[in-house]
């Protein structure tokens, strides 16, 4: 052993002038703590060396009374040769720190790059790191819990995000790519679920407006749907009627060959069918039948006669007016244009023996409902100034109401029994 270092006093410990005594103290400075891992070169910790490049212990060092110095510089260090055969370092001198502001000598030169320490696997911390002086305190290792992700991140840069502040917090979503919609997702709670469903709803006055619209359109279609009734299928209907009705009476008057005409007008029951009129000019051709009630008779398409209180004369009566009726609008509609009638136009009645031939002598164009004196035996306003056989026309006017009566009179030009044949108003 060598004597102390001219720095060291004689009680601060043996020098590290002795190659076993460093050997020993740097071989107790190989902690795998310390060095986790191998050098570039191949030297590092003990510990991760192959086993074929572990070196024998080394002897143990001298004793000794004084203490293993722990203050020793830990300068980087390269693997100790198994046999040294000169000394690998130089004696131990501690350098003095130099004076504050007075720069040193020559730098000393940059040993090799010590590797870098691998990073822990994920989800294990690392180990905390042992001190080299029993007078310092362990490190322990920072778990860094990494930035807190949200759900909704703001994307677009720090101006996205001022503008996302200022919306009030609100996060701009980004756009997504065209695809199948994503499900709604449910609400969190029962007041969100209320407030959902209450949002979800329209307004009153949404709903009083629709519903308001849905009256007036099925209002509106079933206005249209009434006015084709009464203007269309009311005529389809009664022309259906009243072309039953005359072909019952023309295959009854087959049967009936010398029937005579000379009957009661009581003898026919209110609505039964008793002679069918023509009106050439207006290609009119419907069944007449006894009274002149709406529903019984007018609304099936006949003409009606006068009977009862206001009982008029028969075809076949020796004199008296024969006075009719009939709609103008809708129900068959038969008296629709006899305001197209004029002076010299024929009507025919046929019964079951005779056709009887009525000349138009003059037209009325409006008078009040209850003016019975147009049928009369000799109606009032025809310019007929005796009696005579007569037949009167009484329709509704203007069309489609019934506030007026127009009237068309005639008399009687010719009485044709059926066993000679049609008329000439009906053959022309």
């Amino acid at each position: 052993m060598t004597g102390a270092g001219p720095e060291h006093a004689a009680g601060d410990g043996p020098a590290y002038q002795d190659d076993a005594a460093f050997a020993a103290a740097v071989d107790r400075l190989a902690d795998p703590l310390n060095d986790p891992l191998p050098g570039a070169d191949g030297a590092g910790s003990p510990w991760f060396r192959p086993p074929a490049e572990q070196r024998p212990a080394p002897p143990p060092p001298a004793a000794s009374g004084y203490p293993t110095p722990y203050g020793a510089p830990a300068a980087p260090y390269a693997g100790v040769p198994r046999q040294v055969s000169a000394p690998a370092y130089e004696p131990y001198a501690p350098r003095s720190r130099p004076a504050p502001g007075v720069p040193s000598g020559t730098p000393p030169q940059p040993s090799a790059p010590r590797p870098r320490p691998r990073p822990a696997p994920a989800g294990r911390p690392p180990a905390p790191r042992i001190p080299s002086s029993p007078t310092a305190t362990a490190e322990l290792p920072v778990v860094d819990a990494g930035p807190v992700v949200t759900e909704a991140a703001v994307t677009g840069g720090r101006a996205a995000r001022r503008k996302a502040a200022k919306r009030g917090g609100r996060r701009a979503r980004p756009r997504r790519a065209a695809g199948p919609p994503a499900p709604d997702r449910p609400p969190a709670s029962r007041l969100e679920a209320r407030r959902a469903a209450r949002a979800a709803k329209d307004p009153l006055g949404v709903v009083v407006s629709r519903v308001v619209g849905e009256l007036f359109i099925t209002l509106g279609a079933l206005m249209l749907l009434f006015v084709a009734y009464q203007l269309w299928w009311t005529n389809v209907l009664a022309h259906e009627a009243a072309n039953g009705a005359a072909s019952t009476l023309q295959h009854e008057w087959a049967g009936e060959h010398g029937r005579s005409d000379a009957r009661d007008p009581g003898a026919f029951s209110p609505g039964q069918g008793f002679a069918i009129i023509y009106i050439p000019k207006l290609d009119v051709k419907a069944p007449i039948a006894e009274g002149v009630d709406k529903h019984g008779v007018l609304d099936r398409g006949m003409v009606g006669h006068y009977s009862g209180a206001l009982e008029t004369a028969m075809p076949w009566d020796k004199s008296g007016n024969f006075a009719l009726a009939g709609h103008r609008n809708t129900h068959g509609e038969p008296f629709r244009y006899i305001n197209k009638l004029v002076p010299g136009d024929k009507v025919v009645v046929e019964t079951s023996s005779t056709y009887y031939t009525y000349e138009v002598t003059s037209f009325l164009p409006q008078t009040s409902p209850s003016n019975i004196g147009v049928i009369k035996p000799v109606p009032a306003g025809s310019g007929f100034t005796r009696p005579g056989r007569y037949i009167t026309l009484t329709t509704c006017t203007p069309e489609f109401t019934s506030t007026y009566r127009m009237i068309v009179w005639g008399k009687m030009v010719e009485a044709r029994p059926r066993s000679q044949g049609k008329p000439d108003a009906l053959v022309q």
